[in-house]
């Protein structure tokens, strides 16, 4: 009987690594530990040892150090949370901003410490660079809310004017806000139950501001026509009006006919 001597196995082939590729390979792994600690508690040690490499190759593609590649991996991280905000425009207005919320929480969910620390500021590596990408998101998104509106300016559209934009703002930062307190909270209630809260939340600043501003309330006019009974607008009148129904005798109407 012959025997026959154990074949090894083949080596796994090295590819080099683009100037691109390794780039993108050292802010994915940056982004990984930024994600869950702060950036002030992560040093380019780790972030070799997460990719793989040693310190000086994370110098040479980074020779700020630990700020510019923290500004770098911010501005991937921003590019991916305004990435979260883009919906095509199809379908009911209110479900359109229910899918921007559901990405939007779940990148919250998976950046929690991170994603706390970006936007509650205070880091050693935060400055005038950081909060203008931080900014550059909260107007990107505001834009896109705006764009679901019909008032971002584009075909047929006009461009949103002072208390719209104000409005939508506010409501961005409570969007921000909201999601703070939900990290502070252990992520309670879940992410469905808030994005519903969130949604009807931008309807109630809508139709407040539409009872004072004729732009507004064309807006909320012509997203009306496109809503429907079973969406999130259709259930929050349904909720709403037994409510309002009760304060029935606060209008003028009411107290002259008594």
């Amino acid at each position: 009987m012959t025997s026959t001597a154990a074949v090894p196995p083949p080596r796994a082939t090295y590819r080099r690594l683009s100037v691109e590729e390794r780039r993108a390979q050292l802010l994915l792994a940056a982004l990984g530990l930024f994600a869950h600690r702060a950036p002030d508690e992560v040093s380019l040690d780790e972030v070799a040892v997460a990719a793989g490499v040693s310190r000086p190759l994370v110098y040479r593609y980074f020779p700020g150090g630990r700020q510019q590649l923290y500004e770098a991996a911010l501005g991937s991280a921003a590019d991916e949370l305004t990435l979260c905000f883009t919906e095509p425009p199809v379908g009911p207005p209110t479900e359109r901003v229910a899918r921007v919320l559901d990405r939007y929480l779940r990148f919250v969910d998976e950046h929690d410490t991170g994603f706390s620390a970006l936007l509650r500021g205070g880091s050693v590596v935060e400055t005038s660079r950081t909060t203008t990408i931080v900014d550059g998101v909260r107007r990107a998104a505001a834009d896109e809310i705006l764009r679901h509106l019909g008032r971002m300016g584009g075909a047929g559209e006009q461009h949103a004017g002072p208390r719209l934009r104000m409005m939508v703002r506010s409501w961005i930062a409570a969007v921000e806000a909201a999601s703070l307190i939900w990290l502070d909270d252990g992520k309670r209630p879940a992410a469905a139950e808030l994005r519903g809260w969130l949604v009807d939340h931008l309807i109630a600043l809508l139709a407040a501001t539409a009872a004072t501003d004729p732009e507004t309330a064309a807006v909320v006019n012509e997203l009306l026509a496109l809503e429907t009974s079973d969406g999130p607008a259709g259930q929050l009148a349904e909720r709403v009006i037994p409510v309002v129904a009760e304060a029935a005798h606060l209008l003028p109407a009411a107290a002259a006919s008594d």
